[in-house]
């Protein structure tokens, strides 16, 4: 199944979470915070200006990016959870 967000939604898959801390400590399950970065699958068309055009995304498909705590919306489909976000929610893109 393909996601396909509208107007500036974004489409992100969280990455992993470590299993160990830098000094080498297992962490389990439940130690685990949700990783605050992701990977970009799919952009809407963007956000539509009053000119009647629409804004451009910084952000492009497969960036890895930082976002907020609490940004987005959760979504699961297909066994597999997702992040829908605005662009505003994103913070920065990491090379």
């Amino acid at each position: 199944m393909k996601i396909v967000p509208l107007n500036e939604k974004i489409v992100v898959e969280r990455l992993e979470a470590d299993d160990k801390t830098a000094g080498g400590i297992i962490l389990p399950d439940t130690a685990k915070e949700k990783p605050k970065q992701g990977k970009v699958l799919a952009l809407g068309e963007g956000k539509p200006l009053d000119e009647g055009g629409r804004a451009k995304f910084q952000v492009k498909v497969g960036d890895r990016v930082l976002f907020t705590s609490y940004a987005g919306s959760e979504v699961t489909i297909d066994g597999k959870e997702f992040l829908i976000m605005t662009e505003d929610d994103i913070l920065a893109v990491v090379d």
